[in-house]
């Protein structure tokens, strides 16, 4: 019976694989230190596959480089044995909700994801350290090899020790914050959808840098806009020479070929200031507002444009250039009152088309995204803050929940089921604005948090107000705002309401003991101590949640729990995944499973009452459920 791995993909042997199918001439085989023959790439040979000279040495390109760059590249492509843990007690609504907060280094985290959310992440946004010298940058340690960092990573987690001041007087300033973002946005990029978007809010420090970067991994082509974010309207008494007002957002698509058009909803205050004209079709279609039916000079001549449309009076309308519609289309608006036809103060004639709120499917009319947001401060952000906790300033400068649900409009495109990823959640604005946005619009949208529980300073406000790391303010937040908002809509049907709910789930080391990933490392006196593979202080659940990771199931589907002939089962969405890690499976209680007919089924290595049993469950479910994966760890 196949085991499951329990680690996150090696992304180093994948991307061989890759290259394989493209240069299958440069897939070499060598021996490691050990021996053991490993499938290699011929680099020489594959330079000289894409070039259309001869190859004969290192040649001047253009290119993005800093030191610690390789090192950045070999840790993220590094497989790692750590698992996600999950704590009920901290949640909300474990069982039902889809939201996701995951506690931990958020390059863990990434790698463990890998596989269960592979394309299929609709945005990401992130707010990273801004490497002001102030602030601090994760201490990844590029210093190790592939084999002594695999090695490490089965060891418990050491996140409290994993951020580093990055002061100006560190020589290597840029190089380490470029090497933490670069690792992280490579693996970030391989979980968005072809039609998705990623957002990073940056300032002067490293937007150039970042812009570089980012161009190497999402493509230059890739690139959408650079969104300006007016964070401030006055100040700058400290200024030295001119008033910073402004920062930036980044926005990246992942294949902007297959980006659909983006629109946002229309603003109450855009509806109220622009559409105030009624006509006859004010009951389905609402009311409208005027637009120039003639283009102006940007456009491509085409004569099938250029005609004459006749006024109500009988005078012929030339246009000066030609009109945005072909003949057709303006009859067939003119016949459905769709045209209105202004008189200027000379008697001359122009033409107008008809802009309802509503089209005639009862749809609302939505628009641009303009690339400067300019009515949302960082103030805003304080005052949430300071709203939802008193008057503790607990967190410093969190981004307000309006300009994130400005980018989640434009990153989700009316899309209202969509993934939402940030790993650098901080106080969790992402999350509190997308609540208040599928409170607006009903949504279904969930979101991914990723947060290391860095430390709180001592002595500050939010180490007085009882929170030890920056986790667990993030949490509270979720858990107050979430009551607020169940409190004020409690007699909603179920259908109607928003999940406000998370689980926690955080990075630890594998459930399993070190001799499932070196066994050669254990000496033969040792073996009968090795019987049982899992370490002792792991649950059920913890189990459940490694499996769910290995296989690449949804980690936010719902989890019930049964009973069956004294034995306890975790049913993952039904029947999609059952397991059972208790002892002593009896080939009567398999037979009882079977009859379910789930898609996946997996158990305790050492679990089964005899190896006879264990040699039978494959055959009991090719006979009673022909069509379920049947594993074992």
């Amino acid at each position: 019976m196949e085991k499951l791995k329990l680690h996150s993909p090696d992304l180093t042997q994948a991307n061989i694989e890759k290259m394989a199918q493209l240069f299958p001439n440069c897939i070499v085989e060598t021996r490691d230190p050990n021996g053991i023959f490993k499938r290699r790439i011929d680099f020489e040979l594959l330079r000289q596959e894409l070039s259309d000279s001869i190859v004969e040495g290192p040649n001047e390109r253009y290119q993005l480089s800093w030191p610690g760059k390789h090192e950045a590249l070999l840790t993220a492509n590094s497989p790692i044995a750590k698992t996600f843990r999950p704590y009920r007690a901290e949640s909300v609504n474990f069982d039902t909700t889809k939201n996701l907060f995951i506690e931990g280094d958020n390059l863990d985290a990434l790698k463990l994801l890998q596989e269960t959310y592979l394309n299929k992440v609709k945005m990401i946004y992130i707010d990273p350290p801004y490497n002001t010298g102030r602030d601090f940058i994760y201490d990844d340690d590029f210093s190790e090899d592939s084999s002594a960092y695999f090695l490490k990573s089965n060891q418990n987690d050491l996140s409290g020790n994993r951020l580093i001041a990055n002061t100006e007087s560190n020589g290597r300033i840029h190089s380490d914050w470029m090497s933490m973002v670069y690792a992280r946005l490579r693996l970030s990029r391989n979980l968005l959808r072809d039609d998705g978007l990623i957002f990073i809010s940056i300032d002067d420090n490293e937007i150039s840098n970042l812009r570089k970067i980012c161009d190497e991994i999402f493509g230059e082509q890739n690139f959408v806009d650079c969104i300006i974010w007016k964070k401030r309207y006055g100040g700058g008494a400290k200024e030295k020479h001119l008033v910073t007002l402004h920062e930036y957002i980044l926005v990246y698509a992942k294949s902007i070929e297959n980006l659909n058009e983006i629109f946002i909803p229309l603003q109450d205050e855009s509806i109220q200031r622009y559409y105030k004209l009624k006509d006859s079709n004010f009951e389905i279609r609402g009311p409208y507002r005027t637009h120039p039916l003639e283009a102006g000079k940007a456009v491509d001549e085409r004569l099938n444009l250029i005609f004459p449309i006749e006024a109500p009076d009988g005078t012929l309308v030339h246009p000066k250039r030609q009109w945005y519609w072909s003949k057709e289309r303006v009859l067939e608006s003119n016949r459905n009152g769709e045209l209105e036809f202004i008189k200027d103060k000379n008697g001359e004639w122009s033409v107008h088309s008809k802009q309802y709120l509503f089209d005639e499917f009862g749809v609302k009319r939505q628009a641009k995204a303009f690339s400067i947001i300019d009515d949302v401060y960082s103030q805003h952000g304080t005052n949430e803050m300071l709203s939802i906790f008193g008057n503790a300033k607990i967190f410093s400068y969190p981004k307000p929940t309006q300009l994130i649900e400005k980018l989640i409009d434009i990153g989700t495109n009316s899309d209202e089921e969509s993934i939402i990823l940030d790993f650098f959640s901080g106080s969790c604005s992402s999350a509190h604005a997308m609540m208040s946005l599928n409170l607006k619009d009903t949504g279904k949208r969930r979101i991914i948090m990723v947060q290391l529980p860095e430390i709180c300073e001592p002595g500050s406000d939010a180490q007085k107000a009882g929170f030890d790391t920056i986790a667990e303010i993030g949490k509270e937040r979720i858990r107050r705002i979430g009551k607020s908002i169940s409190n004020e809509f409690s007699s909603t049907s179920e259908s109607q309401k928003i999940d406000v709910g998370f689980r926690v789930l955080k990075i630890d080391s594998s459930n399993m003991k070190e001799v499932f990933y070196t066994p050669d490392a254990v000496s033969q006196d040792l073996l009968s101590d090795q019987i049982n593979n899992i370490r002792e202080d792991r649950t059920s659940e913890d189990l459940l949640f490694q499996v769910l990771l290995d296989w690449g199931v949804d980690l936010a589907l719902p989890i019930t729990q049964e009973t069956i002939d004294g034995k306890t089962a975790y049913f993952v969405d039904g029947n999609a995944l059952v397991a059972c890690f208790d002892e002593g499976v009896s080939e009567e209680f398999v037979k009882l499973l079977a009859k379910r007919e789930p898609l996946r089924a997996v158990f305790r290595d050492a679990g089964f009452a005899s190896d006879s049993v264990k040699i039978n469950v494959e055959q009991i479910f090719k006979l009673m459920s022909p069509a379920t994966d049947v594993k074992t760890i």
